[in-house]
């Protein structure tokens, strides 16, 4: 997941209808491209932050045999097909009722109402070894929430340190090691990410291994940390523009993590973007709310600014519902 970067956002700040997007949209792209010429040919691979890398020697997954005309490649990897959908674990880092005191439950209420949704039915368009019957479910539950007031790793936050964090969560039995889990690490303004949070990535997943369980897991910061980054606008539908921010993200990392878990399934093969990659910080069409704001969907009583997901039917393309 890339930040708002480049004199784009800077010059269009806040115009995220019309102009400002299509201009991101359009960034976005032409990053992708230039990854793809510096590669000279050789295969990129999706590192999980909104961008890809050259393949090295004998790691690059051949597209398989099957359908491939959807503007997405399929590399072998598994899906999150399993029946019950995601299960989402929360490790809540920092003091969240000081930082952001309605952040927690604007979250809890996204994810809550997030299944059966036209925009999350978009994931099922995805699926395992071409057989469209093994894909990902229109289904998500929130099953775990933890909290780590004290920032016992800090507030700089390496890679490996974000890892160990929910290791140590499952190892500790606070979450249990579950194979169909999604684990969120959801930082408060206060906390920083060293590897490039505001200024390479605004989130990120990836997977590990955990008491023998391949493990897949998110970081995601408070966009407030870094409003002209990682939000697409000052104000939000929920007033608290850094958590509405983050909740985009989140959705970002969700779907990402459901269809390419193990960064080994889908993702577009020349430029190494993974599904949501391909439409990130484009929301068409959005609504204005009662306080000015914009958003693009209500799920339950809230209503959301969410990026668009790539649909892997039809020929492709960024939207937000399927069909």
């Amino acid at each position: 997941m890339h930040p708002r970067s480049s004199t784009v956002w800077t010059a269009c700040a806040l115009m995220i209808l019309g102009m400002g997007s299509t201009a991101q949209a359009a960034a976005t792209r032409e990053k992708a491209a230039e990854a793809s010429e510096a590669a000279q040919g050789v295969q990129m691979v999706p590192t999980g932050k909104g961008y890809g890398v050259p393949a090295k020697p004998g790691q690059f997954v051949p597209a398989e045999e099957g359908p491939q005309a959807n503007g997405i490649d399929y590399h072998g990897g598994p899906v999150m097909k399993a029946k019950g959908g995601q299960k989402i674990y929360i490790l809540w880092y920092g003091d969240w009722a000081t930082q952001s005191p309605t952040g927690k439950q604007i979250v809890r209420d996204m994810i809550n109402n997030i299944t059966g949704t036209p925009y999350y039915n978009i994931n099922t368009t995805y699926y395992q070894n071409n057989i469209v019957t093994r894909n990902v479910k229109n289904k998500v539950t929130l099953k775990g929430e933890a909290d780590d007031v004290a920032k016992s790793a800090g507030s700089a936050l390496s890679d490996t340190a974000i890892r160990n964090l929910i290791a140590n969560a499952i190892t500790a039995g606070t979450f249990p090691a579950d194979r169909n889990g999604i684990y969120f690490l959801l930082t408060t303004k206060d906390v920083n990410a060293t590897s490039g949070f505001c200024t390479s990535y605004c989130g990120w997943h990836t997977h590990t291994s955990v008491l023998s369980t391949d493990i897949k897991y998110s970081f995601v910061g408070d966009a407030a940390r870094c409003l002209s980054a990682c939000a697409a606008q000052s104000t939000s539908p929920n007033d608290n523009p850094g958590v509405d921010g983050m909740a985009s993200v989140i959705m970002h990392e969700m779907e990402e993590a459901a269809t390419d878990p193990d960064l080994n399934a889908w993702w577009q093969t020349s430029t190494g973007m993974e599904n949501a990659d391909k439409c990130a910080w484009t929301f068409q069409p959005t609504f204005t709310a009662p306080n000015g704001s914009l958003y693009n969907v209500q799920w339950g009583a809230r209503k959301f600014l969410i990026q668009r997901n790539w649909v892997n039917a039809n020929g492709g393309l960024c939207a937000m519902q399927y069909p």
